[in-house]
């Protein structure tokens, strides 16, 4: 989450306190305060063990379930499928609610179903794995220095048991996180985001789930032959073959910004073509291991569309204004107040 594709997005936290009595001795509390640090190190590092297991389990274990995406009082249900063949992985998302869209995706291409047949798209959908399946040792070095991770209990989640994992932020400015990861096969079933006062700002859930290997294959014959036909890409007209070929090449475009929350680290910074823009757009990750940030910088094409404004959708809020010409637009998934000091805080350090 994923890109959620996965989106997305997912996990919650709660945090614990130890209290020591005062009136005991040096000795006796200094013991104690040690026997508290590896503790809560032994509690983080399991925690974190749990991320590497799902990232794992993202890629190599077939399932077919129906996953329910919770936000603002809204509920969309998706079908999604997962399989591993000697030729490389295979997923599948199907709508289940308003007008009929299935996606597949395998090798790093993208077909979507549109007008009774499979297209193949250069710009790719929502990830549609977990979000932790791409996780980089770096990422969870972030999320060591940046949240308390420990483990909560075992619950159920669309009839499997699974382990709790529970991610509280250590200041204010990003949302805690909760996980529940299948106990037998680390498949991540279930994640949750909190606000401060513990309420669920967005969820996503298995609510049926099918492993192994009675789960239906024959699909991926329309994938195969999808890519067999050589259906020609979705592309922007205005996007030449150069443009195509320079496609998300790294750049340093000289905007700085003097106000992340800390732990936020640059994991990206590339100049990439997108549909209905006449010219590249550069585009600014950061990451602190659970929560990414997108800065995107475009020539203003005074689009009657791009008005100014605060908008938020589950975890993730937006934000974009015309700055000196240009129009930028500022993606996350952090509370608003964090996305707007991130915002206000972008500068042009070019000529």
């Amino acid at each position: 989450m994923a890109e959620l594709p996965i989106s997305a997005r997912l996990l919650t936290g709660q945090m614990k306190n130890n209290t020591v009595n005062m009136a005991r001795a040096w000795a006796a509390f200094c013991g104690l305060l040690l026997a508290v640090a590896n503790v809560c190190a032994e509690e983080q590092q399991a925690g974190l063990g749990w991320l590497k297991i799902v990232a794992f389990a993202g890629h190599q274990t077939d399932f077919s379930g129906i996953l329910v995406y919770q936000y603002d009082n809204r509920v969309e249900a998706s079908r999604i499928t997962h399989l591993v063949e000697p030729d490389g992985e295979y997923e599948k998302l199907e709508s289940l609610d308003g007008p009929k869209r299935e996606i597949i995706r395998h090798h790093g291409q993208v077909w979507c179903y549109i007008d009774h047949k499979m297209v193949r798209m250069n710009d790719h959908p929502p990830q549609i794995r977990s979000r932790f399946a791409d996780l980089l040792p770096e990422q969870l070095s972030l999320l060591n220095v940046n949240y308390h991770a420990m483990e909560g209990g075992v619950e159920r989640v669309a009839g499997y048991n699974t382990q709790t994992v529970l991610f509280w932020p250590k200041d204010r400015l990003r949302y805690a996180h909760k996980i529940w990861v299948h106990t037998d096969t680390g498949l991540l079933l279930k994640a949750s985001v909190l606000g401060e006062k513990n309420q669920v700002v967005e969820q996503y859930a298995f609510t049926h789930l099918q492993l192994g290997g009675s789960v239906d294959r024959s699909w991926i014959m329309k994938g195969k032959a999808a890519g067999d036909q050589g259906t020609a890409p979705a592309m922007p007209p205005e996007i030449n073959k150069a443009e195509k070929n320079q496609a998300e090449k790294i750049k340093n475009s000289d905007w700085i910004v003097d106000a992340l929350p800390p732990g936020f680290k640059k994991i990206k910074e590339i100049q990439r073509p997108m549909h209905g823009k006449h010219a590249p757009v550069t585009q600014i990750v950061f990451s602190d291991g659970l929560s990414a940030i997108s800065i995107f910088i475009e020539t203003d094409d005074k689009d009657k569309d791009d008005v100014e404004g605060l908008y938020s959708r589950g975890a993730v809020s937006m934000y974009h204004k015309v700055v000196d010409k240009r129009l930028v637009t500022v993606v996350g998934e952090v509370p608003p107040r964090t996305l707007m000091q991130v915002f206000n805080s972008i500068r042009y350090n070019g000529k």
